[in-house]
């Protein structure tokens, strides 16, 4: 007997009886097939002969003459005694299930993107509609029990069932998804992982457990993902992607997962304890999907319901970025390359947890990054690997932390020095002390805005003098969305959005202001990438008088934008008058600059 779910729900259970007591094994073929290959051709030629579609003469006469491999309902349609339409009519009443035209459906482009290209091409499967609590997908095979017992898990969603014929589906598979027509690429073959010195290619007869890995990691990477969160609830695994900022859900799991998806990912990153579950541990996984290298950041936490497990996803396309890629205006960038070419001194970015400072230190870094230059970097953990810049990572417990590296790199003969970012006074004042003799220092701070930058060292013991003397400029930044270039549209902003932005009729009129739609390359967003808004304070001679004086930051903010400061409200305004993000992007990532 085959335990089967209908009437294509999962929560309702028939039996069917199977010949000799047995199932038949399904026939995997590649994909696309000619002809639709059934999990029970037996039973299903048995249905047709009931249905009165076929004579049991036919059935009788189609067996003594089959040859050449074929399945009994291949041979059917082959010799035009049966249609796929009345094969998949005939599934369709006996599954309880409704038979649907593919031909003629209309598609919902969000509905098509609710289930990712692997995962179609996989179970071969088409989404139909989504009334918000079932996703309603097109199978050609509803006796096939690894669509029924593994396709919820994988899309985390319950699932209604509707039967079209294979050709159907085939046809539509290489009409949203690009299916080049010999057979799909699984979820594994799209990369390989590297562990070590060696490359093992993941393969289709492996564990389950370690495509739905490979899986989840390959999706995020395809929807640009920057991290990847495995969070363990109460009775269930819940997979979320942040993507350009924002964490979407994508999939959940059964709890009885967890082990072994954890496990996986610590194997992969070949320096994480299996056994220790009670502490939190980190690890660095390498990638090579496609043609990029891709490093993942991983980090385990225990839970009240498991471990916690969150990747955080290095792409190093991002080295490449230039100063214009960031968001830099002209004027900005001019100014800021101004600042690279300075002998000496500290150039400090500023801003919260992700918003992208060690992304702009990196792309400086490279852009001078140049043979007759010494770069060393003192990072916790080392992000990205530069060629041609020494990088000391910073190790706590053996004593290397970062005034011990920074101590040591002095004496190295550097030119110019990046630290990750500084954390207390002993850091803060060899950084100072280094800038003092010659050297070009880079690093981060945590502040709101640019100013309160100066407050920040001051309270973790810096001398006002050292800092008026040492600190070139200092770089607040925030990342907001981008509109997609593909869908937006010309827009007007709301009254609150402009009561919230200060802006009046007069600078509106002359704008290029647009917000967004949506569409399939956007994933219904409307936006599609991220990019910096910055507050640029320069420390010149009478600022510097300022901060000798111990002036308030609300005092140093107020003189800087006498002297030309643009705020980063101010800088985002600029950006959507430009067209490039809209105007609640912008209220929601700044201060008011009046408020």
């Amino acid at each position: 007997m085959w335990l089967v779910d209908t009437p294509g729900r999962f929560d309702q259970r028939v039996y069917i009886p199977m010949r000799g007591g047995q199932s038949i094994a399904a026939e995997k073929l590649p994909f696309p097939a000619k002809h639709p290959v059934f999990t029970n051709e037996d039973y299903l030629a048995e249905l047709l002969v009931e249905s009165g579609i076929i004579e049991a003469e036919q059935l009788k006469d189609a067996r003594t003459t089959l040859a050449g491999g074929a399945t009994i309902v291949q041979h059917l349609i082959k010799r035009n005694e049966v249609s796929e339409t009345q094969v998949a009519e005939t599934l369709a009443a006996n599954a309880g299930i409704p038979f649907i035209d593919l031909a003629g459906f209309h598609f919902d482009p969000t509905v098509i993107l609710s289930v990712s290209e692997d995962t179609a091409r996989r179970y071969r499967v088409i989404p139909v509609t989504d009334d918000g609590l079932y996703l309603t997908v097109a199978v050609a095979d509803p006796l096939d029990f690894e669509i029924l017992d593994s396709l919820p898990h994988v899309i985390g969603r319950e699932l209604n069932l509707a039967c079209a014929t294979q050709t159907d589906i085939n046809h539509h598979l290489m009409q949203f998804y690009k299916v080049d027509g010999s057979r799909a690429q699984t979820p594994d073959e799209t990369f390989r992982v590297s562990t070590g010195d060696s490359e093992a290619g993941v393969e289709a007869n492996d564990a389950p457990v370690i495509r739905l890995v490979q899986q989840t990691l390959t999706e995020a990477f395809r929807l640009k993902a920057s991290d990847i969160h495995i969070e363990p609830l109460e009775t269930s695994v819940r997979i979320r992607y942040r993507l350009d900022g924002k964490l979407v859900q994508v999939d959940t799991h059964p709890k009885k997962l967890l082990p072994a998806m954890v496990a996986r990912l610590k194997v992969m990153s070949g320096s994480m304890s299996i056994a220790e579950k009670r502490l939190p541990q980190d690890g660095r996984i390498q990638l090579k999907m496609g043609d990029k290298e891709v490093d993942l950041r991983v980090s385990s936490v225990p839970s009240n319901h498991g471990e916690s497990i969150v990747m955080r996803i290095l792409d190093k396309t991002a080295l490449l970025l230039g100063l214009p890629e960031l968001g830099f205006f002209s004027d900005d960038q001019a100014q800021f390359e101004t600042l690279l070419k300075l002998p000496d001194g500290i150039i400090l970015v500023t801003g919260p947890t992700g918003s992208g400072k060690t992304t702009t230190l990196y792309a400086c870094l490279n852009v001078i990054n140049k043979p007759d230059k010494k770069i060393i970097t003192v990072e916790d953990p080392v992000e990205y690997e530069l060629p041609g810049i020494n990088q000391v990572m910073v190790k706590s417990e053996i004593g290397m932390t970062f005034a011990a590296a920074l101590r040591a790199m002095l004496r190295q003969a550097p030119n110019i020095i990046m630290i990750g970012e500084i954390r207390d006074a002993e850091t803060a004042n060899i950084a100072i002390n280094a800038s003092l003799t010659g050297h070009l220092v880079f690093s981060t701070l945590h502040t709101n805005d640019a100013p309160s930058a100066v407050a920040r060292l001051a309270d973790i013991g810096v001398k006002p003098f050292l800092i008026a003397s040492a600190v070139r400029s200092i770089l607040a930044q925030r990342l907001v969305r981008k509109l997609c270039p593909a869908c937006k549209a010309p827009a007007e902003l709301t009254d609150k959005e402009m009561r919230a932005l200060h802006l009046d009729a007069s600078r509106v009129t002359q704008a290029s202001i647009f917000g967004p739609v949506g569409c399939t390359k956007c994933r219904g967003n409307g936006y599609r990438g991220r990019m910096g808004i910055f507050e640029l304070f320069n420390i010149d001679d009478e600022v510097r008088g300022m901060i000798n004086e111990g002036l308030t930051t609300s005092q140093l903010r107020r003189r800087a934008r006498e002297l030309g400061m643009r705020t980063l409200r101010e800088d985002g305004i600029r950006k959507v008058l430009s067209g490039l993000t809209s105007g609640s992007e912008v209220v929601h990532a700044t201060m008011g600059d009046f408020d």
